[in-house]
């Protein structure tokens, strides 16, 4: 039976602002993963990339971050949540270099799996240290978590889109201005106090997608909530800019930054807003949202007007707001102390394979017959994932136990 190496219990008060970094650590790291979104025209355009290469180098992070969610949530157990943030922001910078000197696609796929692994193992202990911090606030922090996540993606799609735009160097300048935002995290994170004071002592060793019996129906709840969204956040990121400017005519990277940016920061508005909603009945709610919007996206993109194209994008980062942040709420409420790093694993695992897997697909398909072609059954295929999560939502409508 693993022992736990317990910490002084002064030492964990000492920095009230350690929440708040850690929360904006997780939203910058969500941030990093979007900047090259409003960025793929470009390289589409210079590079001659087809659309499978576009969605292979999306995918290249969800892999990587497959990887370190299966591993980062037991070394943060066993090691601390500090050492794993600070690795993952160097790492992180490690990526944003690259993705500077990039000339292959080879090298965009390097940059790409870097910040997998750097993201996933700081939305993993990330999410594990804000429990360490207010272990009775599990709910407020998965709430929070959610808003971070999509604050950090739309602020930094946006500038991205802006920077690519406008500033000199588009593939370059903005790579530069995030770096010196993670630098200031990365010094931030180098003053914090580790906040894991019962280190679990054992071997690090790859964390099996399991979770404890006594929350295994609400983990999975939460999990096929979470990957119904994330396949919806693999669409937003990939597919729906490009034929959002091809079906509007509108090909200004702003725009293209625009949809994504504000159906994220809509995604993060509910969720604020959504407090005193359960959060299971808020990700019932947000999964038959997601897939009723997802169908109307088709006849949307059909008028070829730009409000449409928007208003829809709000509408649909709305009911992924709820539909991510009611499951994350929930998972964060129920699950034990003691297995906080090895089930966030799990439950990220889940979601970055959900997030790869049809976007590699879609990629594939839309160059052997076209975008406009596999969109719509792109579309009713993830639709139908997020009736499914709902329905088991619905089915087990029981209140879920609070974990000791």
């Amino acid at each position: 039976m693993a022992a736990t190496i317990a910490a002084p219990a002064v030492e964990r008060a000492v920095q009230p602002w350690a929440y708040a970094l850690v929360l904006g650590a997780t939203g910058v790291a969500l941030g990093v993963s979007g900047v090259p979104a409003p960025l793929y025209s470009i390289y589409e355009q210079e590079w001659h990339l087809s659309p499978l290469v576009t969605t292979i180098v999306f995918a290249a992070y969800a892999v990587a971050a497959l990887a370190a969610v299966l591993v980062s949530g037991r070394i943060s157990d066993v090691v601390g949540r500090k050492p794993v943030l600070l690795g993952a922001f160097v790492t992180m910078l490690a990526g944003l270099v690259v993705f500077v000197l990039a000339d292959t696609v080879a090298m965009l796929v390097l940059a790409r799996a870097l910040h997998g692994l750097a993201v996933g193992a700081t939305v993993v202990a990330g999410a594990a240290a804000l429990l360490d911090l207010r272990p009775h606030r599990g709910a407020r922090s998965g709430q929070l978590s959610g808003v971070a996540f999509n604050v950090g993606m739309a602020v930094a799609i946006m500038g991205s889109a802006l920077l690519a735009q406008y500033a000199p160097n588009p593939l370059r300048t903005p790579y530069v201005v995030i770096s010196v935002i993670c630098l200031a995290v990365a010094a931030g994170v180098l003053a914090l106090r580790e906040p894991h004071a019962t280190r679990v002592a054992g071997r690090i060793r790859i964390a099996r997608p399991a979770v404890p019996q006594e929350i295994r129906a609400d983990f999975w709840f939460s999990a096929l909530g979470v990957m119904a969204a994330w396949s919806v956040l693999g669409v937003l990121l990939s597919l729906y800019p490009s034929l959002a400017a091809e079906r509007t005519g509108i090909h200004n990277l702003v725009f293209g930054g625009t949809v994504v940016a504000s159906t994220a920061l809509a995604a993060a508005l509910v969720q604020l807003i959504a407090t005193r909603v359960p959060a299971r009945r808020a990700a019932i709610i947000g999964d038959i949202g997601m897939a009723i919007t997802l169908l109307l996206t088709i006849p949307a993109l059909g008028t070829h007007q730009w409000t449409a194209v928007v208003g829809i994008g709000l509408v649909l980062g709305a009911t992924f707001g709820l539909g991510f942040g009611g499951s994350l709420r929930h998972l964060s409420h129920v699950v034990p102390e003691h297995k906080r790093g090895e089930t966030m694993s799990a439950y990220y695992l889940l979601a970055y394979t959900a997030m790869a897997l049809p976007t590699v697909l879609a990629g594939w398909a839309a160059t052997a017959w076209g975008l406009d072609r596999v969109f719509p059954w792109f579309i009713g295929a993830v639709a139908a994932a997020c009736l499914f999560a709902a329905a088991l939502g619905m089915r087990r409508g029981r209140p879920a136990p609070v974990a000791a």
